[in-house]
C-alpha cells in the first residue's frame, strides 16, 4: 500500500471522528438530541445520511460486480429500489414525522408503535424492540466483517486489525456525538460515495482504447450482457424489484424522517435523495460495464467481478486519489453500523431500560445508557465478526426482508388505517418476521428450488403480514377514543401541510 494511499485513508479517519467531536460539542444531555439530533436536520443532511446508510458496500462492490458478471439483467433491483425509496418519502416519510412528535414525541420505533396504539400491555413495545436488537446487532457485526476483509484483501493487512480499525471509528464518532454524529458522517460519506461513482465510471471510459465502441465491445463478448431478461423469469424480476418494498420498515432509515426539522423539507429532501440514489446508481453499473471492456482491452484477470470498483479506482488514479474512492467503500460500510449501532442503543435504553427497568431515569441518565448500550452492543457485534467465516453473514442476507415483512406493512397500516389496533399491530409484527425466517430457511423445495430462490421472502412475508394486521385488527376491539382522536388530529394536520 502507497504513502498516498495511507494518507488519504489516514485524512478520512480523522475527518469522520472530528466530525464527531464536533457533534459532541453540539449535543446535549437531552435524549431527544442523542437519538434524534433534537429533530433539527435540514433536508439535505436528511436525504444522504438516509440514503448513506441505506446502501452499504453493495453499491460501489455489488452492484458493479453484478453488471460485471451478469449485464444488464441485473439492473431490476435497482428499479425496485429507487421506486420503493420514492414511495417511502410520498407515503410514509410526512405522515410518519407528523405521527411521532404527536404521539408522545416519540423518538424510537417501538415508542412509535405503543404510543400511537395505547397498547396497554407494552408487549408491542418489547416485541419490536426485541426484533431490532437481535437482527441489528447481527447487521452491524457483518459489516464490521466487510470491513475487515477489505483491509485484508486490499491493504493485506491482518483481518482483525482492520476489523477493529473500523469499528473503532465508528464506535468512536457514534459514541460522542449521537444521532448528530451519525447523520453528519453519514451527510459526508454521502458526498464521498457519489464523487467516486461519478468519477470512477468517467476516468475509466475516456481510458479506453474506443470509447464510442463500448456496447458493441460488451455485446461481442457476450450479447446476453445487453439483454434484460437473460437468466430470469417474470418470477425472478419481481422477486427483484420486491426489494423496494423494505423501505417502509428498515429502523434505521425512516428514523432519518423521524428526525428532519420540518414536514415542508420533506419535498427537497425527496429531490435530493431521490437524484443522489439515481445518480449513484447508474453510475455503479457503469463501472460494471466499462469494466468488462477495460479488463478485456488490458487482459486483466478478474478473479471476484465484486473488485472491479477497487482494481479500476487503483490502477487509473494517482494513489492519493486512489486512496480516497477507496474510503468511499469504507464510507459506504461505516455508515450503515452507525446507523444501526443507534438504532439498536436507542432500542436498548428507551424500550428497555427507561420502560422496564428505570422508568424516572433522567435524560442525561438516559444519555450516559445510550453511550454504554452502544459501545456494548458494538463489543458483542465485534465479537461475532471475530470469525472472517461467521454463517451471521447467511442471515445478514434475509435482514432486509425481515425489517420489511415484519415492520412495513404495520407502519404503513398504522399511518393511514383508524381501525388498526395494538393486536392487529403486533400480529403483524410477528407473523411478517417468522414468514421469512421459515421461507428463507426451510428446507422445503419447490421445482427444484430453495423457497427463497424460487421467490424472495420478502413477497409473502408482506402478504402474511398485511393480512393478518387487517384480520387481527377487526376481529378484536376497536381502538380507544384517545387513539381514534390523534388519527384524526395527524389526518387533519396531513391535510395542512
Amino acid at each position: 500500500m502507497s504513502t498516498g494511499t495511507i494518507l488519504a485513508l489516514t485524512l478520512y479517519f480523522i475527518s469522520m471522528l472530528v466530525i464527531g467531536l464536533y457533534a459532541y460539542r453540539q449535543s446535549s444531555s437531552n435524549l431527544s438530541d442523542y437519538m434524534l439530533g433534537g429533530r433539527k436536520l435540514g433536508p439535505g443532511v436528511t436525504a444522504l445520511s438516509a440514503g448513506a446508510s441505506d446502501m452499504s458496500g453493495w453499491l460501489l462492490m455489488g452492484v458493479p460486480g453484478a453488471i460485471y458478471a451478469a449485464g444488464i439483467s441485473q439492473i431490476w433491483i435497482a428499479v425496485g429500489l429507487v421506486v420503493g425509496a420514492y414511495l417511502n418519502y410520498i407515503l410514509l416519510a410526512p405522515r410518519f414525522r407528523i405521527y411521532t412528535e404527536l404521539a408522545k414525541d416519540s423518538i424510537t420505533l417501538p415508542d412509535y408503535l405503543e404510543n400511537r396504539f395505547a397498547d396497554p400491555t407494552r408487549l408491542l413495545r418489547l416485541v419490536s424492540a426485541v426484533v431490532i436488537v437481535v437482527f441489528f446487532t447481527l447487521y452491524t457485526s457483518s459489516g464490521m466483517v466487510a470491513g475487515g476483509k477489505l483491509f485484508e484483501s486490499v491493504f493485506g493487512l491482518n483481518y482483525q486489525l482492520g476489523l477493529f480499525l473500523t469499528a473503532g471509528v465508528v464506535i468512536a464518532y457514534t459514541l460522542l456525538g449521537g444521532f448528530l454524529a451519525v447523520s453528519m458522517t453519514d451527510f459526508a460519506q454521502g458526498i464521498i460515495i457519489f464523487v467516486a461513482l461519478v468519477m470512477v465510471p468517467i476516468v475509466a471510459f475516456s481510458a479506453l482504447n474506443q470509447p464510442s465502441e463500448l456496447l458493441s465491445t460488451v455485446a461481442q463478448l457476450n450479447p446476453s450482457h445487453l439483454d434484460l431478461f437473460t437468466g430470469t423469469s417474470a418470477l425472478g424480476i419481481v422477486s427483484l424489484l420486491a426489494w423496494g418494498l423494505g423501505y417502509f420498515g428498515q429502523p434505521h432509515i425512516i428514523v432519518r424522517f423521524m428526525a428532519i426539522r420540518s414536514v415542508s423539507d420533506f419535498n427537497v429532501a425527496r429531490r435530493i435523495g431521490m437524484s443522489w440514489m439515481i445518480v449513484s446508481l447508474l453510475g455503479a453499473m457503469a463501472i460494471g460495464f466499462v469494466g468488462i471492456a477495460y479488463t478485456h482491452q488490458t487482459q486483466t484477470q478478474m478473479d471476484d467481478p465484486e473488485t472491479i470498483f477497487i482494481l479500476l479506482s487503483q490502477v487509473l488514479f494517482h494513489p492519493f486519489v486512489g486512496g480516497l474512492l477507496l474510503a468511499a467503500i469504507l464510507a459506504a460500510i461505516m455508515s450503515t453500523i452507525s446507523s444501526q449501532l443507534l438504532v439498536t442503543s436507542s432500542a436498548l435504553t428507551q424500550d428497555f431500560f427507561k420502560t422496564f427497568l428505570h422508568k424516572t431515569a433522567s435524560d442525561s441518565l438516559q444519555v450516559l445508557v445510550g453511550r454504554a448500550a452502544v459501545f456494548a452492543v458494538a463489543l458483542v457485534a465485534i465479537w461475532l465478526a471475530l470469525d472472517s467465516n461467521s454463517s451471521i453473514l447467511g442471515l445478514v442476507a434475509n435482514a432486509w426482508a425481515g425489517f420489511g415483512a415484519a415492520f412495513g406493512p404495520v407502519i404503513l397500516m398504522s399511518l393511514y388505517w383508524k381501525r388498526m389496533n395494538h393486536w392487529g399491530a403486533l400480529a403483524g409484527i410477528v407473523s411478517g418476521a417468522l414468514t421469512v425466517l421459515v421461507w428463507a430457511y426451510s428446507p422445503y423445495q419447490l421445482d427444484g428450488k430453495q423457497l427463497n430462490d424460487y421467490l424472495y421472502a420478502m413477497i409473502p412475508g408482506v402478504a402474511v403480514s398485511t393480512l393478518l394486521t387487517w384480520l387481527t385488527s377487526l376481529a378484536t376491539t376497536e381502538p380507544g377514543e384517545e387513539v381514534s382522536q390523534l388519527f384524526q388530529q395527524v389526518s387533519d394536520k396531513s391535510k395542512e401541510v
